[in-house]
């Protein structure tokens, strides 16, 4: 099938794809029950779908409330591990399927159809609004974010501007789309933190050091804030069109963030990321804030303003209740790599995640970072049954 069949097919198959593309309908697994309006119904403005903050177990553990199981989605649940994703995305570049608002839709639709997820991870890419701005990014398969024109002085800021609704109309038109076949499924908006995107336009790409990043942020400490406090708007700019349009909650990656011990997270990071977060405090959507090897800042980054703050594998959750403090949900934190473990060891890992994860206020049950592509789409079936039925 041509990639023009696959997408003007979409709108028709928004309710089929699965292992191979076309699953009967009647499937045991399914997400919850959709909104049947279709492609052209309108969610109109005004509250999120009513109701759901109370009835999504997602929501109710962001905000410290009482579930009766743990809620569980997964980072990187929208991709490569599935089938019918790479059959989608055969011959579509990935800022292209980013920037397709029919294809956003199903991509973002397919994980929540066969794992049963309690939310939706909205289908985007955290380079994607500074490609909307003009800032010469690519991702290159096999490598990642690749810029064109690293940023190297002032002269460098002259293009970072805050993202506008123009800017990227289909993650309006996509998030519209996905409300009215969500159903209660929660939908999780999400972007880039400041620091990571300036690590990404410093270095040129992905670095294992971040020695130009850090050289930077030394040497030229006005500038540094500077380009960070840029990045905040294109950050707020991006985010804001998502909770616009209606998501009902949104998670601010810091990828990199663990390349920094705290002393320069605090001076250098945190009050950047604090203003993003900020930003949205009376926006009635649950932040939620996650950097990956983070272990040792997570007292600081329980300090700028998430809700909820995302914890790797590395440490469990018990001690990172600790640290992160009260006031705040945790989500969290499987190993990825369990999935390859046979099946007893996988429960009695999961077990332990949820055990660990009772410590915290409120506990949202995730992978410790994303879904590995090797990962059998089965497997995380499983997880999902085994946090449901704990």
């Amino acid at each position: 099938m041509s990639r023009t069949s696959r997408i003007a097919d979409l709108p028709d198959r928004l309710h089929r794809s699965g292992e191979d593309g076309v699953v009967d309908p009647a499937a045991p697994r399914q997400a919850a029950e959709p909104v049947h309006g279709g492609a052209d119904a309108t969610v109109g403005p005004g509250p999120r779908r009513p109701g759901l903050a109370e009835r999504a177990p997602l929501l109710r553990a962001a905000r410290r409330e009482p579930t009766d199981v743990a809620p569980v989605w997964f980072m990187r649940q929208a991709g490569r591990a599935l089938p019918e994703y790479r059959a989608l995305r055969a011959g579509v570049p990935m800022l292209e399927s980013c920037q397709d608002a029919a294809l956003v839709t199903e991509i973002t639709l397919q994980p929540v159809r066969r794992f049963g997820t309690d939310a939706a991870i909205f289908y985007s890419d955290i380079v994607v609004p500074l490609v909307a701005i003009g800032m010469g990014v690519d991702i290159v398969a096999g490598v990642g974010p690749v810029v064109a024109e690293p940023i190297k002085d002032a002269a460098g800021l002259a293009a970072l501007r805050s993202v506008e609704p123009d800017d990227v109309p289909y993650v309006h038109d996509a998030v519209r789309l996905l409300l009215a076949e969500l159903g209660d499924t929660p939908l999780i908006g999400f972007a880039g933190a400041p620091f990571t995107l300036a690590s990404y336009l410093v270095e040129g790409g992905p670095s294992k050091t971040h020695a130009k990043t850090k050289r930077l942020m030394y040497t030229a400490p006005d500038l540094w804030h500077s380009l960070l406090d840029r990045l905040a708007d294109v950050t707020i700019g991006f985010l804001r069109v998502q909770v616009d349009a209606g998501i009902d909650a949104l998670q601010l990656f810091d990828s990199w963030a663990g390349a920094l011990d705290e002393g320069d997270y605090r001076r250098y990071v945190a009050p950047h990321s604090a203003k993003v977060l900020a930003a949205f405090e009376d926006a009635g959507v649950p932040r939620i804030h996650f950097g990956v090897n983070t272990g040792e800042l997570l007292t600081a980054m329980g300090e700028v303003g998430a809700d909820v703050v995302g914890v790797d594998w590395r440490l469990g959750l018990d001690e990172a209740a600790r640290r992160v403090g009260p006031g705040r949900a945790l989500q969290g934190n499987l190993d990825p790599t369990a999935v390859f473990a046979p099946p007893d060891v996988l429960a009695e890992k999961v077990r332990d995640v949820l055990l660990r994860g009772s410590k915290a206020e409120g506990h949202i049950f995730n992978l410790g970072h994303g879904v590995i592509p090797e990962t059998d789409p089965g497997v995380l079936a499983h997880i999902v049954d085994l946090v449901h039925g704990a």
